[in-house]
């Protein structure tokens, strides 16, 4: 099995940067290897307070531009300019800049951070591909998309995605409202009212009104519903599009067991750089994320919750591991209880064979 598709390395269109903060007004934060396009960023010390800040080329960098997985807060809403921002998008990075106060959210000196880039297309163009026209930065190699779009409150309306692939995961928040951060992911969302929220620990909602018009996805459209978390005319919205690529990225589910020694297995066909994962068949179990520059050894223990503002946790005898085709789930930890479901997105550090016939090896 090899790889043409061009993800021979997947450092190319998703990576993960780790950094200290050192108190600085302004500073370039490197290492990436591209220009992001979407910068997922976290203070992974301060037990309390400090949230998952997102950013994008498409909406832009700037004191105002902050949107918080764990929070329904509008874009902007978080006080950046007087705590520190990402003020642009770089070669190979990001550059934070102070606020009025200090740089505490993104530069606190002693200060750890964890930040996820992923690879689009830059500021992006108008699509017309949809009822609603978007704008949208795609990959269409990764399998990776931005859309901005403005809500007409139309069920059934649909939003241009850029990907040449059916979607298997998309992610919605509005930008101008306080609303949740509606998902859609392939193995659970199988209705047009079915939908998880990245910022609560709630399981799978069945019930309620249509975010989601599940019928009009296709490989260049996603639908929507007309519920105002995806679809309110007057609203503003950002969509981040995931389709399934062979030796780069996995979304799916699995079943777990509760066992603390020989849980399940998820074969994804590469060695894992990512993995999130949340229990959709029950409420209360928290989105856990766990990344190779963190834990670059296994077991893969130290975890973060995109659903609270809290500090990195974990045992180190507790959690997963990265294997060379998967990810090993070694105790019920959020991650595997009995009999329940969990869907998961994963991105790879390397394919199981590249295009040359080099294999992946074991960690």
């Amino acid at each position: 099995m090899s790889y043409t598709n061009g993800l021979d390395k997947p450092s190319d269109y998703f990576n993960t940067v780790l950094y200290t903060g050192n108190g600085g007004g302004t500073r370039s934060i490197t290492g990436t290897g591209f220009q992001p396009d979407l910068v997922w960023n976290k203070d992974r010390s301060d037990p309390v307070g400090y949230p998952h800040f997102v950013f994008d080329a498409v909406r832009g960098a700037g004191v105002e531009k902050e949107i918080i997985t764990n929070s329904t807060n509008a874009e902007g809403a978080y006080d950046l300019d007087n705590y520190g921002y990402i003020s642009s998008f770089d070669s190979d990075g990001f550059t934070t800049t102070i606020g009025a106060v200090n740089n505490g959210y993104f530069n606190n000196s002693g200060t750890n951070y964890v930040s996820w880039h992923w690879l689009a297309n830059g500021a992006g163009s108008s699509n017309t591909d949809g009822s609603i026209t978007s704008t949208v930065s795609a990959n269409t190699t990764s399998g990776f998309s931005i859309a901005t779009y403005a809500g007409n409150s139309t069920a059934g309306a649909t939003i241009g995605h850029g990907l040449n692939a059916v979607p298997s995961m998309v992610i919605v928040k509005s930008t101008s409202n306080a609303e949740s951060w509606a998902v859609y992911h392939k193995s659970v969302t199988t209705a047009n009212n079915y939908y998880l929220y990245l910022n609560t620990t709630g399981g799978l909602v069945t019930t309620g009104g249509d975010r989601w018009s599940v019928g009009s996805n296709s490989s260049t459209l996603f639908g929507l519903g007309n519920d105002g978390t995806t679809n309110s005319s007057g609203q503003n919205y950002v969509a981040y599009c995931f389709a399934e690529k062979k030796g780069f990225s996995k979304f799916g589910s699995y079943v777990g067991n509760a066992s603390a020694t020989d849980n399940a297995f998820i074969y994804c066909g590469f060695k894992p750089a990512f993995f999130l994962s949340k229990c959709s068949s029950i409420s209360g179990d928290r989105w856990t994320l766990y990344d190779n520059k963190r834990d670059p050894y296994n077991s893969v223990y130290r975890r973060l919750f995109p659903d609270g503002n809290i500090a990195e946790s974990g045992n180190v005898d507790a959690d997963i591991d990265f294997t060379s085709t998967g990810v090993k789930i070694r105790t019920d930890a959020g991650t595997s209880g009995a009999a329940q479901t969990y869907i998961y997105m994963a991105f790879a550090e390397h394919p199981l064979v590249s295009s040359t016939g080099t294999p992946v090896t074991a960690r």
